[in-house]
């Protein structure tokens, strides 16, 4: 994979992906982004994002279970799409995810996790992620 441009190429290649975003969690700050970012830029798509994702770690209901089960996706779904935020894997500081924004009627939920999930992984062993 050639980096974290690459890897936001492939994701755009995804079907049904209008837009995606790789943000620092521990920020709230946008890292990269490709696609149409419509309703909000990047910028803020990651510092409001970062709040969603903060919520659901935070939330004992959601993050309680055996040893090893953490969060690592979390799905929202709307009337004209959905979103996945999907947290990297790799080592390092702060926690990476990537949100991205599929269209319902040319998006496949399954696929696009399934592909999502390798490219990260992708990226993670590349040591893009570090």
């Amino acid at each position: 994979m050639s980096g974290i441009d690459g890897c936001l190429e492939r994701i755009m290649d995804i079907p049904g992906a209008r837009s995606v975003t790789l943000v620092d969690g521990a920020s709230g700050l946008a890292v990269a982004a490709a696609g149409r970012h419509d309703v909000v830029d990047q910028h803020e798509d990651a510092a409001t994002t970062t709040d969603v994702v903060r919520a659901v770690l935070d939330c004992p209901a959601l993050t309680t279970g055996p040893t090893g089960d953490d969060v690592d996706e979390i799905i929202v779904c709307g009337t004209g799409g959905y979103h996945l935020l999907n947290l990297v894997d790799g080592d390092f500081g702060g926690r990476l995810f990537v949100h991205v924004l599929f269209d319902e009627e040319s998006g496949n939920l399954a696929m696009a996790r399934f592909r999502l999930r390798g490219i990260l992984a992708e990226l993670a062993e590349d040591g893009h992620a570090r």
